[in-house]
């Protein structure tokens, strides 16, 4: 006992007391907008999935220049966010389906048109990048569920003349869990020939390596997570997104709090994760604004981009990588369906198929 409370009140060795206390830890600085505001300013976001179209039918009156509340995507919030273009999803009723997709299109030219100052159609890759030039936001038509041309390659090719330019496969009977049968391999080729983009949401994993197998130009994942981080069913497991990058195919990844994560962190989660399976050019952006879907904190309508490249500048993303997710990829596969399209004019006529019984 006597040797335990020598130990206790024993003076301290010279210099002990006067070593300076170690400093604590430095905290990671903070993300800087600034610098993400210049990025953007240079490459604007393409967003691959917008529900801007149906969020307006609902309402009776709107207006998107002075800022409109009852969206989540108005003018003054996409030149905040830095977005560039806009894949406008068609809302597609399940009855009269051509007529529905015909009425959509419709309302499409009619907003654009309204807006002239601030959103310009967009058919093509170069009018994506000239409607950039002028300070306006490109709206490219699509996604359009499958079920639009009601099995009809006719009212396919009339809806392609119209404006129409993503279809997704998902949803139909020759497109299933079996992959594609032999109409819906005729799809594909039409839509190479054509120039439009393929959406693989949803789609079965037989569908999405038919499809691979049969189509000449890339396909797209307009609002796919990974599945290694979150199950959702539309979310993409590491072999899908490991194919899709070796076919020179899009992964856009979702703002969506389902489908991702809560928070703006979870988002660029599965952006690093993507990046890793799939490649620096097989990874993008999408929205999923207007959808009725909960978005992650911080990333509550399209003004919120910025924060997010902020984010992925903070771990270490450099700017040819982020200008690759923004804007360089979404580029890249439409120039590449339109190359193919050009490519299929040399390779016979278009075909008359109807869906195989």
């Amino acid at each position: 006992m006597a040797e335990l409370q020598d130990q206790l009140s024993a003076p301290a060795e010279a210099g002990e007391l006067d070593q300076p206390a170690a400093p604590p830890p430095e905290a990671p600085p903070a993300p800087d907008p600034d610098r993400a505001h210049e990025l953007l300013a240079r490459h604007p976001i393409a967003d691959g999935y917008s529900g801007l179209l149906e969020a307006l039918r609902a309402l009776p009156w709107y207006d998107l220049e002075l800022g409109e509340s009852a969206v989540e995507t108005d003018l003054p919030r996409l030149r905040a966010g830095g977005t560039g273009a806009l894949l406008w999803a068609l809302p597609v009723a399940t009855d009269q389906p051509v007529t529905s997709a015909l009425e959509q299109i419709d309302l499409v030219n009619h907003v654009v048109a309204r807006y002239p100052e601030g959103l310009r159609l967009a058919r093509s890759a170069s009018e994506t990048a000239d409607a950039r030039a002028h300070g306006r936001t490109a709206v490219v038509i699509g996604p359009a569920p499958a079920h639009a041309a009601a099995d009809s390659l006719g009212a396919l090719r009339a809806l392609h003349a119209l404006g129409l330019r993503v279809l997704t496969l998902s949803g139909t009977d020759w497109a299933g869990e079996s992959g594609l049968n032999r109409f819906g391999e005729e799809v594909v080729r039409e839509l190479n020939r054509l120039g439009m983009l393929i959406d693989l949401t949803g789609a079965s994993p037989a569908t999405a390596r038919d499809t691979f197998a049969v189509s000449r130009a890339p396909a797209i994942l307009t609002r796919s997570g990974a599945h290694a981080l979150n199950s959702h069913p539309d979310n993409a497991p590491d072999e899908l997104l490991a194919a899709l990058g070796e076919a020179g195919g899009l992964c856009l990844v979702p703002c969506s709090a389902d489908r991702t994560g809560p928070a703006l962190r979870d988002v660029a989660d599965h952006l690093d994760h993507v990046r890793r399976v799939a490649g620096p050019e097989a990874v993008g952006l999408s929205g999923m604004y207007d959808t009725a879907t909960e978005h992650p904190e911080g990333l509550d309508d399209v003004s919120g981009y910025p924060a997010l490249v902020a984010e992925l500048l903070d771990r270490g993303w450099t700017e040819p990588e982020l200008a690759l997710l923004t804007w360089d990829n979404v580029q890249r596969v439409l120039r590449s369906v339109e190359f193919t399209a050009r490519a299929a004019l040399h390779r016979g006529t278009p075909s008359a198929g109807a869906p195989t019984p």
